[in-house]
C-alpha cells in the first residue's frame, strides 16, 4: 500500500470533517430520540428482538443531517477551490448528485417506514428507486478485478447497469439484516467507511488518490461515531430504516466511485454480507421465503452460545477490522481481494454450521434439564 503525496497537508480536512459530523450527529441524536418518543415511533420488545422495553428508531436521521451538513460543506468548499489540494478529479457532478441527493433521500425514505411500518416489498421498491435513479445519475460499475487471470473483467453495457444495481440494493439489505444488535450496523459502518476513506487516499485509486471521495468517506464515518455514542449497549435509540437505507446505500455508492473499492467493500463488509446470502440459503434449503425475518443471523447464534449483546457486537466489530486490514494489505490486487471474500465466505459457511449445531445443541440441553427439574415431568 503506497499513500498519495503530500498526505500530511491534507490531514486537518480529514480531521475535521470527522470531527465536524461527530459533533452534528452527536448532538442531533438526543432530540431525534425525544421526537420519536413523542410520536411513538419505537421498536416494542417482541420474540426476535433484543430489546426488553420500548426504544425510540429513527436515528438515521441525526447520522443523515451530520454526514449531509458536513458533505455539502465540503463541496461547496472544493468547488469553490478553498480547501487547498482537494479536487474533484474524474468525480462528475451527476455522481456527487447520486451520492448527496440519493443519500437524502434514502434517509426520508427509511424514516418513512420507521413512522408506517411498510411492508417489505415496498421497501425493496424503494430501494430499487434508488439504485435506478443513482445509475440514471451516472453511478455505474463497468469493470471487476478478474480472480481467475490477469486484468479486469468489463461489463458493459446492461451488464454493468443490472450489476450496479444488484450491488446497491444487496449493500443496504446487508446492512438492514445485520442490523439485529445495538451498535452493530452503526460500528461496522465506521469501519467500513474509515477503510474506504484510507483506499481512497492510497496509489491504487489512482495517481493522485481520491482525497474528495476519501473527505466524505470520513464524514459517514463521524456520523456514524457520533450516533454510536447513543446506539451502543444499552441502545437508547436505533437506527432504524432511516439509517439502514443510510448507511448501505452510502457505503455502496462510495465504493463505486473509484477503482478496486468494490473489492474492497466487498472484503471489508464480509460479516453482513455474507450473513446475508447464508441465511438465504438456509431458508430456500428448508422451503421458506429467503426475507422472512428468524434467529438464524450470526449475531443471534453468538447469543445463543452464551456472549451477551456487547460481547457478541465485539466479536463482530473485531472480525470486521481483521477483514478491513486484510483489504488495506492487498489494496491495489483486486483478484487478492476477491480470493479473500471467497475465503472468508467458505470459512464462514463452516462457522455459520458449527455455531447453529452449537445453539441448537444448547437449546436441546436447556429444554431437558428443565423437564429434568419440572416436579410435573414424568
Amino acid at each position: 500500500m503506497r499513500l498519495i503525496p503530500g498526505l500530511s497537508q491534507l490531514l486537518p480536512a480529514f480531521v475535521g470533517a470527522f470531527l465536524a459530523a461527530a459533533l452534528i450527529s452527536l448532538v442531533l441524536t438526543p432530540a431525534v430520540r425525544a421526537l420519536a418518543h413523542r410520536l411513538d415511533v419505537v421498536d416494542e420488545p417482541n420474540h426476535r428482538r433484543v430489546n426488553t422495553q420500548p426504544i425510540a428508531r429513527g436515528g438515521g436521521v441525526a447520522v443523515g443531517i451530520g454526514f449531509l451538513i458536513v458533505a455539502l460543506v465540503l463541496t461547496l468548499l472544493v468547488a469553490s477551490g478553498s480547501l487547498a489540494g482537494f479536487t474533484f478529479l474524474s468525480i462528475d457532478e451527476g455522481e456527487m448528485t447520486a451520492l448527496l441527493l440519493g443519500s437524502g433521500l434514502a434517509v426520508a425514505i427509511g424514516l418513512l417506514d420507521d413512522v408506517l411500518n411498510l411492508r417489505a416489498r415496498w421497501q425493496l421498491v424503494s430501494q430499487l428507486i434508488l439504485a435506478v435513479g443513482a445509475v440514471l445519475l451516472g453511478i455505474n460499475i463497468d469493470s471487476l478485478a478478474n480472480p481467475f487471470g490477469p486484468g479486469q473483467i468489463n461489463l458493459d453495457g446492461i451488464w454493468g447497469i443490472a450489476f450496479t444495481i444488484f450491488w446497491i440494493v444487496g449493500m443496504i439489505n446487508s446492512i438492514n439484516w445485520i442490523d439485529g444488535l445495538d451498535g452493530l450496523s452503526s460500528g461496522i459502518g465506521v469501519i467500513a467507511a474509515v477503510t474506504l476513506g484510507l483506499i481512497s487516499l492510497t496509489l491504487g485509486a489512482g495517481p493522485f488518490g481520491q482525497p474528495y471521495v476519501a473527505l466524505l468517506c470520513f464524514a459517514l464515518a463521524g456520523a456514524l461515531l457520533g450516533f454510536l455514542r447513543w446506539n451502543f449497549h444499552p441502545a437508547s435509540i436505533f437506527a432504524g430504516t432511516s439509517g439502514v437505507m443510510l448507511i448501505g446505500y452510502a457505503l455502496a455508492i462510495l465504493s463505486i466511485l473509484g477503482s478496486a473499492k468494490v473489492a474492497v467493500a466487498l472484503l471489508v463488509l464480509g460479516v453482513p454480507i455474507i450473513d446475508t446470502f447464508w441465511n438465504i440459503v438456509r431458508r430456500l434449503a428448508t422451503g421458506g421465503s429467503p426475507f422472512t425475518p428468524d434467529r438464524g443471523h450470526v449475531h443471534h447464534r453468538l447469543m445463543d452460545l452464551g456472549l451477551g449483546q456487547t460481547r457478541a457486537v465485539l466479536v463482530i466489530y473485531a472480525i470486521t477490522l481483521a477483514l478491513a486490514i486484510l483489504s488495506i494489505v492487498l489494496s491495489g490486487a483486486g483478484a487478492g481481494q476477491l480470493y479473500g471474500f471467497l475465503g472468508v465466505l467458505v470459512a464462514s459457511g463452516l462457522l455459520l454450521l458449527i455455531l447453529t449445531r452449537r445453539s441448537l445443541v444448547m437449546a436441546e440441553f436447556q429444554a431437558s434439564s428443565y423437564e429434568d427439574d419440572d416436579p410435573k415431568s414424568g
